[in-house]
């Protein structure tokens, strides 16, 4: 190596070591901004585990909204119905299919199944919405009854099936990040 490569990398890891030192302090200066981990005991003694136990989670209507109401329910409270209920997680679900791949006769080889979720958190006792928003999880699956290809129909109803319950899991779990990161403000 000459004398101007090496002189080169050393710019470089200069550059680097500077860029590092950069984030460190940013880093240190963000931390006293009020960020603190989600899961912690607050110094009130209470943590967003036990805070997360009492929200009740609403009745879905629909195959699919009854797979969403348990994934949460089981996210939530581990299982349970809350003992005493302090917020309820109320969700309007829609659920849209769109064709992908579509053969020559016009049949879909493949299709894509989207959910909309709206949500609304509400205090039970003053029944005030606190926080709302929306979330959309999709789960692509594909189709061979219908294509002519070898198959059947109840594959294909399998793969619907496993869809939903591939859509529900993610949005449940999207759902559940948002509650408990809402709800970490007050544990």
């Amino acid at each position: 190596m000459s004398w101007l490569e090496i002189s080169k990398c050393g710019s470089r890891s200069l550059k680097g070591a500077g860029f590092a030192v950069i984030a460190s302090l940013t880093s240190l200066s963000i931390s006293g901004c009020g960020l603190h981990p989600m899961y912690a005991t607050a110094s009130n003694g209470s943590s967003l585990v036990d805070v997360m136990k009492s929200v009740q989670v609403a009745t879905i209507p629909s195959r699919t909204g009854q797979r969403l109401r348990n994934e949460l329910v089981f996210g939530t409270t581990g299982g349970g119905e809350p003992a005493a209920p302090v917020y309820r997680l109320d969700i309007a679900l829609r659920e849209s299919v769109r064709n992908t791949l579509i053969m020559n006769t016009g049949a879909p080889t493949g299709q894509i199944l989207q959910l909309d979720a709206e949500f609304r958190i509400i205090r039970i006792k003053d029944n005030e919405t606190l926080f709302k928003g929306s979330s959309t999880a999709e789960a692509a699956y594909d189709l061979t009854g219908f294509s002519g290809t070898t198959g059947s129909i109840y594959g294909d109803t399998r793969a619907a099936l496993d869809a939903e319950n591939r859509a529900a899991r993610s949005l449940a779990d999207t759902l559940k990040t948002r509650v408990a990161a809402f709800l970490s403000r007050d544990a």
